[in-house]
């Protein structure tokens, strides 16, 4: 097993914590695709795509399509997608990726987040470096041949497949996505979720009370409204 494998095992029951803000975050994702690509998921890609991670956790039918519908209003203001690079304590890479309507108060509240515990924002640039900007997919497995599966779709950009139990998951680079998705829409293979990770290059290793400190952060990066997802290098 790859990186890809390890990295998704480490943070399967991380990524999104509560159900109520997992609902607040693709909310956020079917505003930001609708308003890229319009309201219907058959001519919108990136739409049909935040549909299927909706499903898949479990949210109503009814909260989507009213997601949908909200977004498609003019009194739906754009969300601008931002990330932050910084160093937690320890020395520890930190990448932020945020989706906000008003980017003063996300960049101060980020910043702030840092400061009080001794880590720092950096600039644009900084820390991207150090992490592999990778998408993935898990498809449903029933009926499937993983190795011929894995021959079929290194065509198109995959580089890693493998069992997760809940499914195949199939990673590719971030370039690779429409790719993918188009392909496996084409052989009528059934896509349940997908995304984006950023997967560190080299991770560092922390004794507990080191650990503890950079949770501190990654806690209170979590917990807000504004943030999408939080990577690091800390093993």
């Amino acid at each position: 097993m790859g990186r890809a494998f390890e990295f998704r095992k480490e943070r399967k029951l991380k990524r999104w914590g509560h159900m109520a803000k997992t609902f607040t975050r693709i909310g956020k994702d079917i505003v930001i695709a609708v308003k890229a690509g319009g309201p219907d998921p058959e001519t919108n890609a990136k739409l049909r795509a935040v549909i299927q991670n909706a499903k898949a956790a479990n949210m109503p039918k009814d909260n989507v399509e009213r997601a949908i519908k909200r977004a498609s209003s003019k009194e739906q203001g754009d969300y601008k997608e931002v990330l932050f690079e910084g160093y937690a304590p320890h020395g520890i890479a930190v990448l932020v990726e945020a989706a906000t309507d008003n980017n003063n108060r996300t960049v101060a509240n980020i910043r702030s987040y840092f400061n009080k515990v001794d880590g720092s924002l950096g600039t644009s640039g900084s820390v991207e470096f150090m992490f592999d900007h990778s998408c993935h997919f898990r498809v449903e497995k029933e009926g499937i041949d993983i190795e011929e599966l894995e021959l079929e779709m290194i065509d198109y950009g995959a580089e890693e497949i493998f069992d997760d139990e809940e499914g195949i998951m199939i990673y590719g680079s971030f370039e690779s996505f429409g790719a993918i998705q188009k392909a496996l829409e084409e052989k009528g293979i059934e896509i349940l979720s997908s995304g984006f990770e950023r997967i560190p290059n080299v991770t560092k290793k922390l004794n507990e009370e080191q650990t503890a400190d950079v949770d501190k952060l990654l806690e209170k990066l979590e917990e807000d409204d504004d943030v999408q997802n939080v990577y690091h290098n800390m093993a």
